[in-house]
Formats: structure tokens, sequence, C-alpha cells
């Protein structure tokens, strides 16, 4: 196959138009595994082919990427610096984004091997080109450049260029090129600054964090919104969320959420600021985000009753995050009518609201009422008992209602509310004392979708599973569903054929 690879390549730098030749060889490298493509292509010369690219027939630069993507891939990244590191550059800042692109992911895979960085390292060159896609107008382009870049920043050789070098100036004169290449940047400064305290000390020297900060309280509230989901992405490391609370970002949010009642666009930026408290109460403590910043937790409570949906399932997702914890759960209990109040509107949007809306819905109430089973104390259990009992007069047929109806997505969540309270001894007792509960759950005719098997397999185990199930279900229910269990989700029962021998 090598042979032919050579001969394929000989019969095309000797015609004028290629593309013909050019389809053979993209169709006999194809054929090739690509475990066993190196040694068919190594050794072998592609200068023809890069020089292909130098055109502006789109089908010859295609099909010349094509070949080039597969090659390359092949081969191992110090080979490809060894052999093809200037026809790469040249790529960098080529008229077609497909070539920029190939040539930027073939970096981005030096970048990444201990030895073949060091190439580009040393190739200032090489590294301004990379920072000057960051700009360009095709994100296509933009993305594998922030990740080349990210990759680079992995050691201290690489943080010292980035950041220390006259390449931090390339990367600011290429931020002033417009709001969208700002953020491009801002991505990969939170991308490098998630890494580790070190990096983000680099981060923060370079004055490109203190930048992105001093944005959240900008004029323009469209800038303010995407900032506050930058800084979110910083808040998802400990080390992150440090160097917010000392610059004091989490007051000035808290302040932006209480100023939002007089701001007539808060509508633009506040389901950012909510959803940066939300996040940061999972990573750090849901008792002290929300006794330390009452406003977040009020808003949260304040935006259910919003007539915005954008606002409605911000606050939906809002409430299950806080609720997936146990240390959630108690927070929001101990607001007493307040959150029962929420709960109840939450059953009102999960039974009358848009489909999406119904299914945020069901998916929070999911969270709240689930309770592992070594967080099976007595108060915690008589919560979500109490909780599931604020749904509805007859909360379990309200959900098995919603389970039944023609939409798939709303039966895989209803279903997951009985895969929550499932474990809960209580949960136990309401399914086998609620008449054709049992055989619901064992019937098979119910849910086609293989997410809805999926579900309703994952119900029965979750009700098997548990020391509880012999004494509360009874023997009977629980042979049944253990016979289901060991079926799997996907049996179909066998149906004898009937002879009909004989009959006109």
């Amino acid at each position: 196959m090598a042979a032919s690879i050579e001969s394929l390549l000989g019969e095309i730098s000797d015609i004028e138009d290629p593309v013909e030749e050019l389809q053979h060889l993209k169709t006999a490298i194809l054929s090739i595994p690509i475990s066993a493509l190196r040694d068919a292509v190594t050794g072998q010369r592609f200068d023809v082919i890069f020089s292909l690219l130098n055109t502006n027939e789109r089908d010859q630069i295609e099909l010349c990427v094509d070949i080039l993507d597969r090659i390359l891939l092949a081969l191992s990244p110090l080979y490809l610096v060894q052999h093809f590191r200037d026809a790469l550059q040249n790529g960098l800042t080529h008229h077609a984004d497909a070539v920029r692109i190939l040539a930027l992911t073939q970096i981005g895979r030096i970048v990444a091997h201990p030895e073949a960085v060091t190439d580009i390292l040393n190739n200032d060159e090489v590294l301004r080109e990379v920072v000057h896609c960051i700009g360009g107008d095709n994100i296509a382009a933009a993305k594998p450049a922030i990740s080349s870049l990210s990759k680079l920043s992995h050691s201290k050789a690489g943080l010292d260029k980035l950041f220390r070098s006259d390449l931090l100036k390339d990367l600011k004169d290429v931020m002033a090129t417009s709001d969208i290449v700002r953020y491009r940047v801002y991505e990969l400064v939170v991308d490098i600054a998630s890494v580790s305290a070190v990096s983000l000390g680099y981060c923060a020297s370079s004055g490109l964090i203190s930048q992105l900060l001093a944005e959240l309280t900008g004029e323009d509230v469209l800038i303010r919104a995407t900032a506050i989901e930058m800084v979110t992405g910083l808040a998802q490391s400990q080390h992150g969320r440090q160097h917010l609370a000392q610059q004091g970002v989490m007051d000035k949010v808290s302040n932006m959420i209480r100023g939002a009642d007089t701001d007539p666009f808060s509508s633009l930026y506040l389901p950012g600021l909510v959803k940066f408290f939300g996040n940061l109460a999972i990573m750090d403590s849901p008792q002290h985000v929300c006794e330390a910043y009452p406003a977040f937790q009020n808003k949260v409570f304040e935006m259910t009753l919003d007539p915005d949906p954008v606002m409605i399932g911000v606050a939906l997702d809002t409430l299950g995050l806080l609720g997936s914890t146990v240390e959630g759960k108690q927070v929001l209990h101990k607001t007493g009518d307040k959150f029962k109040a929420v709960l109840v509107r939450m059953s009102q949007l999960a039974n009358l609201g848009a489909t999406e809306m119904r299914v945020r819905s069901l998916e929070a109430i999911a969270h709240l009422l689930t309770l592992q089973v070594e967080h099976q104390t007595e108060d915690l259990l008589a919560l979500t008992e109490s909780w599931f009992h604020l749904l509805s007069d007859q909360p379990m047929d309200m959900i098995t209602t919603i389970s039944v109806q023609p939409f798939p997505e709303l039966h895989c969540v209803a279903l997951r509310i009985f895969i929550a309270i499932a474990p809960q001894p209580w949960g136990q007792r309401l399914m086998v004392s609620t008449p054709s509960f049992m055989e619901f759950i064992v019937d098979r005719s119910t849910g086609k979708t293989k997410e809805a098997k999926d579900a309703k397999f994952e119900l029965v185990g979750a009700l098997v599973g548990t020391s509880t199930a012999t004494n509360i279900l009874g023997s009977q229910h629980y042979l049944r569903l253990r016979t289901y269990l060991r079926e799997g989700p996907y049996y179909v029962a066998a149906v004898a054929a009937v002879s009909t021998e004989g009959a006109e």
C-alpha cells in the first residue's frame, strides 16, 4: 500500500488539475486502518499536497485537508515537529479556515507532547500566529488556538512564555479586536487559571483577571452577562474561589442581585448571577452561601413566581442543585413556609407548565426528594415525606398520571421522582398501598423508548436494592420485582404461536 501511495503522489505532482488523483489518494489512505497508516506514510514526501493548498479552488483545498488530516494524525507529534513544522506554520496564515484548523489541531498535539513542545516554545513566530488565530472571524479556528495555548501553559516554561514574554503583549493586542475576541482570551485565561494556584498567579499578575472582574460592573449589560459566566468558570476550583473572595467578588455579585430590582435590564444578567451562587453553594457549602448572601436565596424564591420562563427555569435548576445535597435540604427547610410555597409552585409548574418547564420542575423535585440510604435519618425521612405530600392531595396519582402521558421526556422524569422515593421506607409504603401501582411498575407495555425502559429498570433496582423492601412490599411483590430485574430492561415475553392447520 505504501508503494500505491508513493505512485499516486508521483502522478499528482505531474498534472495540472489534480482533483481526481487527490480523490484516489484520499480513498487509498482512508482504506488503511490508522494503526497501519504510520508505516505506510513514514518517509513519504507530502510536500506536493501542502503545495496544492496554495490555491483558491475549494474542492482541491478540501481534498488536501482531508488527506493531510488523516496522514498527520497517524504520525507522532515528535515526527510532525521534525518534518512538518514549517508547513504547519504556513498553514496558520492560510486564507481557508479548514487549513488553519488543520494546522492548529496538529500544533495542539505537539504542545501536549513533553518533548515536541520544546520546539514550539522556542518558536515565537508560531506562537504569535496561534495567538492571532484567536482573533479570527471563525470561532471554529479560534477554539483549537485557545486549546493549544491552554495545553502549552501546563508547564512552567509554557506559563513563562505566555505571560512573561512579548507574547503577552500580542495577547492583549488581539483582545482589542472586538468584544467577542476579548472574551475568547478571557476563556483562555480562565482555563489556565483553573489548573492550579500557580497558574492562577501567572494569570493574576498579567492583569487579565482584574480586567475580567472589572467587566462585572461595566455599563454594557450584555458584557456583564458574559463576564459572570467567565467568573463562574473561575469559581470551579478552590484556589479560584479563594481568589474571588479575596477580591470581594462574592459581595459584589450579591450587591448586583440586590440592585437588580431597580435595573430594567437586569433580566439579561440576573440568571448568570444566580447560577454563580448556585454553583458556589455546591462547590463550597449551601449553608454558608445562603447565610452569608441571603439575597441569593431570596431571589431564587422570587424567580419561581416570575412570569419570565428564563427566570423560572434558572430558579428551578438552582433549587434542584441546592436540594441535591443534605445540607441544601436543611437550608431550604429552615426557611419554613417560604420554601413550602415554592414547592407548591413547583408542583403547579409540573402539572400545568409548558413541556420544558414541566420537565425542569420534575427534575428539581426529584433532586429535592432524593435521599441516599446513608443519610436516612428519622428527621430527613420525615422531611422528604412532608415535601412529597405538599405536591398534591394525591401525589402518587399525580406523578403516575404525568408518567403515562404521551411525552417520552415527561414519562422518564416522572419516573425519576419514583426512583428518588423508592429507597425510602415511607416511599415503599406509599407504593405498595397505592392501588395498581405495583402492577404499573412491572408492566412492560408502558414506556416504549430505550430511555423509558432504562428508567423503569432503575426504579425496580432502587426498590429491590433496599433492606426494607421484603418486609414492606411483601414477598409476592418482591419476587416479581426480582424476576423483572433478572430479565433485564428490554425483555420481551415469547408469544406462543397458535396452530391453524386444517383451517380454511
